[in-house]
């Protein structure tokens, strides 16, 4: 049977077909296939969504980051990272980077860019825009997450989860982790790093740089994200979220979301999870309630964040980032 290697935002979409099958030893076996959720009263149309602003970019929006004063967008395919005005559609300023990749995080005065063009973490200021440092550490895979915290920048990489100091803009420690690990976030004094090839969200303590624990979670989980004393992660395999409580390192919920498949991102904010797919660009979870209050199906979807008092859509095929005003 033929290998593939790991997906990109940019050829993740070709696997996006209902009926897709895989021949395994003889017999085939199907896909999920992402349907969503059908409870009564939860899936909406995105086109009865009525957006505050839509910035129109061209090419393939992706990675987001929210700052105090604008939205940061990644485009890996014309290698761009755009600076958005939230108060308005203009665009503030582009910023030209060999194929960002694998998230954006923003802290220490600077934009934190992983670059699958450079095999490089890239530093940009982010009140002049321009480039600070190149640091010769490269992300494990171009679908994974960047995060801050505890006085660093953490990036998971092929040789584990590289530690890099912002004083130095070097790496201060590499922590090994699980095979196939690729995104991470920072909570509760620790950071969180999923597993895609083990089903484990790991915790290491960046005191020690040590994992301290190994959670068994739902399959295939990539994206993640943190809020509501919880760990969320999106999991591929069987399009669920699974709630890992921070205190006790324990399960807590795992939450149907009916969008299985590569892809995809989350975020927490304005006191709910919020989840993306193509075709199902907007999952809102209720964490009182572990389940998923409402839905919107139809074209768009690929990165969302919560900030300057919105719900932040890229519609990775169309082009565009929608600015939506809170509450939706």
């Amino acid at each position: 049977m033929p290998t593939f290697r790991a997906l990109s935002r940019n050829s993740r979409s070709l696997l996006l077909v209902a009926s897709a099958s895989l021949a395994v030893s003889g017999q085939v076996t199907r896909k999920p296939v992402p349907h969503g959720i059908n409870s009564a009263g939860v899936q909406q149309k995105v086109s009865e969504l009525h957006p505050a602003a839509t910035y129109q970019l061209g090419g393939h929006p992706d990675w987001m980051a929210i700052t105090p004063s604008a939205t940061w967008v990644a485009d890996s395919d014309r290698s761009q990272i755009i600076e958005l005005d939230p108060t308005s559609t203009q665009i503030k300023r582009t910023i030209t980077i060999s194929k960002p990749c694998s998230g954006l995080a923003a802290d220490f005065d600077s934009l934190w860019i992983p670059s699958c063009g450079e095999h490089a973490l890239i530093r940009a200021d982010l009140n002049s825009g321009k480039i600070i440092a190149r640091i010769a550490v490269a992300p494990a895979d171009s679908e994974g997450g960047i995060t801050t915290g505890a006085g660093s920048v953490w990036l998971p990489t092929k040789n584990g989860l590289a530690r890099i100091d912002p004083t130095t803009n070097k790496v201060s420690a590499l922590v090994k982790i699980p095979f196939g690990s690729y995104a991470a976030a920072f909570g509760e004094d620790a950071v969180w790093i999923t597993s895609t090839q083990n089903n484990l969200l790991t915790r290491v303590d960046p005191r020690s740089n040590r994992v301290v624990a190994s959670i068994r979670i739902g399959p295939r989980p990539r994206f993640l994200t943190i809020g509501a004393g919880s760990v969320w992660t999106l999991n591929q395999g069987d399009g669920t979220v699974s709630r890992v409580d921070m205190k006790t390192n324990q399960l807590v919920a795992t939450i149907p979301v009916g969008t299985p498949g590569p892809g995809g991102e989350i975020a927490f904010g304005a006191g709910s999870v919020w989840a993306t797919f193509f075709n199902f660009p907007i999952s809102q979870i209720d964490p009182a309630l572990n389940r998923v209050v409402r839905q919107w199906a139809g074209a768009g979807g690929d990165s969302i964040r919560i900030g300057h008092g919105s719900v932040w859509l890229t519609d990775y095929k169309g082009g565009t980032v929608l600015r939506l005003k809170l509450p939706l």
